[in-house]
């Protein structure tokens, strides 16, 4: 795609987004001349504008002379132009306001960095806490609720708590329940629940008679208490802001997008893609294949423990949103939330 513009194309592509950017009104051959010292006449910028218009990298919302970038034009402008600003010490500042706040829990801490980019970026923040299959097990509890019925209450290393309801046939005391519990905490603290998992089966699948009956028991509660993804669940923060740009403006757009917020199957869908991934990943309007957030751009990136990645955080707004301001807030957050979850595990 780089090789379709020349350099006059390229600062005329970027001083075009980095207007409308700031200004959400279309941009022109005149305007373009007058803010940005490029020593062309509004006559060569019209013609260089127009060959951007037929490549695809903006387009004319109306009948005016001026031209708005497409979502080519942002990929071109954030792969290929993008400068990405440097945090100053006040916004680091607030960042690390949360970090300060003793007493929280996994979930809460997460939820107050999902305000915190909120706050900072002035779009809707997203975070997804850990799926729990990526954490690290500390510690199990089985408690008796009614004939055949049991809550498990699963706790990582982290401090994540994660509960579930399971049945069983015949039913467990609750002192044999107590028992299962002591003997899986003694076996499998500080391992993966993916390893955990990958044990059971292991174990299952030897010699039952080397097992007595209570062993038994405590394998099958555990396949059962972990046979299904628990987790996944996102903290969206300052939804509200998004409605104060002229884009949404749009009763349509802006109800596929809270649609979107309400549903959160997709934005889960959206950020378990970049979680696998390395540094900064953005999404721009019709590239994630998803109508409800066209118009929309989803800047995040993962947040680990020593062991690897466990979730991903990340600001949602228009896809005219301040990529330079707005990618190093996702960084340095998602690098902080990492430090915190490390430093808590030990």
């Amino acid at each position: 795609m780089g090789e379709e513009l020349n350099e006059r194309s390229r600062r005329i592509l970027e001083a075009i987004v980095e207007d409308y950017i700031g200004t959400a009104e279309p941009i022109g051959s005149r305007a373009v001349t007058r803010r940005h010292q490029l020593g062309l006449s509004p006559a060569t910028v019209r013609n260089v504008m127009a060959d951007l218009e037929e490549m695809g990298y903006i387009v004319s919302p109306h009948t005016s002379a001026g031209r708005v970038p497409t979502d080519k034009g942002y990929r071109f402008y954030v792969d290929t132009l993008l400068q990405v600003g440097q945090l100053d010490p006040q916004q680091k500042s607030r960042i690390e306001q949360y970090y300060r706040l003793d007493g929280l829990r996994v979930e809460e801490r997460l939820r107050e960095a999902g305000k915190v980019l909120s706050a900072i970026s002035s779009y809707a923040g997203v975070v997804m806490i850990p799926r729990f299959t990526s954490t690290v097990f500390r510690h199990i509890e089985f408690l008796k609720l009614s004939q055949g019925k049991i809550l498990v209450v699963f706790v990582s290393r982290s401090g994540l708590v994660q509960n579930k309801v399971i049945e069983t046939d015949p039913p467990l005391s609750q002192h044999e329940l107590e028992q299962v519990s002591n003997y899986l905490n003694q076996t499998l603290t500080g391992l993966s629940i993916q390893d955990i998992k990958a044990k059971i089966v292991r174990d299952m699948a030897e010699e039952k008679a080397t097992y007595d009956q209570l062993l038994r028991r405590a394998l099958e509660l555990s396949r059962e208490a972990l046979c299904e993804e628990i987790g996944g669940q996102v903290f969206i923060e300052g939804a509200c802001n998004i409605l104060e740009q002229s884009e949404f403006k749009d009763l349509e757009r802006m109800k596929r997008l809270f649609r979107a917020f309400e549903q959160k199957s997709l934005l889960v869908e959206l950020l378990d893609k970049s979680q696998h991934a390395k540094g900064v990943q953005i999404f721009i309007g019709s590239e994630s294949e998803y109508s409800e957030i066209e118009g929309c751009s989803l800047i995040t990136a993962s947040y680990s423990s020593s062991r690897g990645t466990i979730g991903t955080l990340g600001v949602i707004g228009p896809s005219r949103m301040n990529y330079s301001q707005v990618i190093p807030v996702v960084d340095y957050t998602a690098r902080l939330v990492s430090q915190v979850l490390e430093i808590e595990s030990e």
